[in-house]
């Protein structure tokens, strides 16, 4: 699903115009994109959490040049869903339709 699938269907579900959806999913995205960039985590109840993760320092190889290159100790963004969403998509009948078979 894109990004202007989720406002069709926000819009759709609550009649609020597209354009101020797109609005609101917009400023929604920044201001995520700028807490997280300031070393905020977000925290949605019943959602998940947007965190930084620490990525520690480590020595990988060039494999190419045969090298060894440091990459530095950084922190990268990522999501933790809630109980309730993980437990949601488990018990999803749909999911399940669309798993392989054994």
């Amino acid at each position: 699903m894109t990004k202007a699938e989720v406002i069709t269907k926000i819009s759709d579900k609550t009649g609020i115009a597209k354009d101020d959806v797109t609005q609101s999913i917009e400023a929604f995205f920044k201001v995520v994109k700028d807490s997280m960039a300031e070393g905020e985590n977000i925290y949605v109840r019943g959602f998940g959490s947007f965190i930084n993760k620490k990525r520690a320092k480590k020595i990988a190889r060039n494999i190419s040049k045969n090298t060894a290159i440091v990459i530095d100790e950084h922190y990268i963004p990522a999501f933790k869903p809630s109980k309730v969403f993980i437990e949601k998509i488990k018990t999803s009948k749909k999911i399940k339709e669309l798993a392989p078979q054994d």
